[in-house]
């Protein structure tokens, strides 16, 4: 046998014997890629999946398909993910509440940090405290002396259990001394919706899902959860300015399965941040108030581990606990 015809022999044999998942990145993606938003349609992180997805797909021609999969807050879209195959064609996009469950929720179908790996973080919305016009509230002082009038009366709406909005209504509870009731929604726009009809008293919210119903009387602005005055609100007192320092937003980032291939978490982060810096997409985040944040996977998985550390100490002043 000559050297030549041995040499393709091995080869092959060597081919033969590689895992399937790897001899697939040759040929990947081979189908069309699936993110999962463990949310309802209609809020912010349905909002970024589906703009980044559509530069994705152009990306790697095929299909980027987003499939809205809420229930558990997020657990059950994010668990479904977490259990597909790590073969380049299922992602989820997740929100705070994917770290925030690490603590509060009581078991987990799912290891946070070891059975998804992150891909890349993306994009950043500020939230605002907002309530109906019908409530007679103005600032955040008219709801302190409503909520200590009426205890256990008031109601904040949220995301889900574990979101953004969740745990920033629990600290505005601790820090205020408040009585006000959670309700909690299987994500922002069915919340959205019932804090327009009146059905809730308040809620914090994304500013770019509410920026429009401020604007046309439909919804009242008690005060924007930044630091300093918002570049997309600067009208809007700060809560910090009323007297209340809590800082809120939600995140949106993208996760694969644990065991998914280093070339094909790169290329897609690679991708992801070339979409993030598109004319298309820039020009959509600053009209909808979304601040870009793209970076490496390292980047977004020390992100991932800042944030359960910060939710954690939340959830245990709060003193709240979900069964998984």
């Amino acid at each position: 046998m000559s050297v030549q015809r041995r040499a393709l022999l091995q080869g092959a044999a060597a081919l033969a014997a590689l895992p399937a998942v790897a001899r697939a990145q040759t040929a990947w993606p081979a189908k069309p890629v699936r993110i999962v938003v463990p949310f309802t349609p209609g809020g912010t992180t349905d909002f970024v999946a589906r703009l980044v997805g559509l530069e994705l797909g152009k990306a790697l021609g095929q299909p980027v398909i987003v499939e809205n999969k809420p229930g558990a807050g997020t657990v059950i879209g994010v668990d479904a993910v977490a259990k597909s195959a790590p073969d380049g064609h299922s992602f989820v996009c997740v929100a705070n509440s994917f770290t925030a469950n690490q603590t509060l929720v009581r078991k987990l179908p799912y290891d946070t940090l070891k059975d998804l790996r992150p891909v890349a973080l993306m994009g950043m919305s500020e939230h605002v405290l907002a309530t109906h016009p019908g409530s007679g509230l103005k600032t955040l002082a008219d709801l302190r002396n409503q909520a200590r009038a009426m205890p256990g009366t008031l109601s904040f709406a949220s995301f889900g259990n574990g979101t953004s909005a969740h745990l920033s209504g629990e600290m505005l509870k601790l820090q205020m001394g408040l009585d006000i009731v959670h309700v909690p929604y299987k994500g922002q726009g069915p919340a959205l919706a019932d804090l327009l009809g009146g059905q809730v008293t308040v809620m914090f919210g994304n500013w770019p899902e509410f920026r429009g119903h401020v604007q046309a009387g439909k919804l009242v602005a008690l005060g924007m959860a930044t630091a300093q005055r918002s570049q997309y609100a600067p009208a809007i007192p700060t809560l910090a300015e009323q007297g209340v320092a809590i800082e809120s937003n939600s995140w949106n980032g993208l996760l694969a399965p644990a065991g998914t291939p280093d070339a094909i978490v790169q290329r897609v982060n690679a991708e992801v941040n070339r979409a993030l810096a598109s004319p298309a997409v820039t020009e959509a985040f600053h009209k909808g108030g979304i601040a870009s944040q793209s970076g490496t996977p390292e980047r977004f998985a020390e992100f991932i581990r800042s944030e359960i550390a910060k939710y954690g100490d939340v959830i245990r002043k709060a003193n709240i606990q979900i069964e998984g």
